[in-house]
């Protein structure tokens, strides 16, 4: 089972639509210790900063990009299974997408799909990955494959 006070995601801008907020909300509920911490919205140089000065000392950072690693569901779960009891931080970048200076400090760079998501829909589907991740580890019935 995976420690969901390990995991933290940062995101540039709020949420503006309350359908998005709403599942984002269900998903929350569910995984107990996941927090989300919104960045302000602005220029990616600042956006990149505002996520260096987020990260703890004890983080990796995951990057959240079309660029990244596609995993099936299962293999999301394993992977953070894998990992253990590190502390990760996703980063979900704004309308701009992420700085690459971040890739220099990243842990590995994570796609959810080869297609582009906004990025309040990136959190959405991020979420309700970390959920079913748990469901898959514990065996629980939100997962059927």
């Amino acid at each position: 089972m995976l420690n969901l006070s390990r995991y933290r995601i940062l995101a540039i801008g709020k949420i503006k639509k309350d359908w998005i907020q709403s599942g984002i909300s269900i998903y929350l509920n569910r995984l107990k210790g996941l927090t989300i911490t919104e960045l302000r919205d602005s220029t990616i140089t600042k956006e990149a900063l505002a996520i260096r000065s987020s990260i703890k000392p004890n983080e990796l950072l995951i990057l959240l990009n079309e660029r990244g690693i596609q995993l099936s569901s299962v293999q999301f779960a394993e992977r953070l299974n894998n990992i253990g009891n590190q502390r990760l931080v996703f980063a979900i970048g704004g309308a701009n997408g992420l700085h690459t200076e971040l890739q220099d400090i990243c842990y590995w760079n994570l796609s959810l799909s080869p297609l582009t998501f906004p990025h309040e829909l990136a959190r959405l589907i991020l979420v309700e990955q970390i959920y079913r991740a748990q469901s898959i580890l514990t065996r629980s019935p939100y997962h059927r494959s």
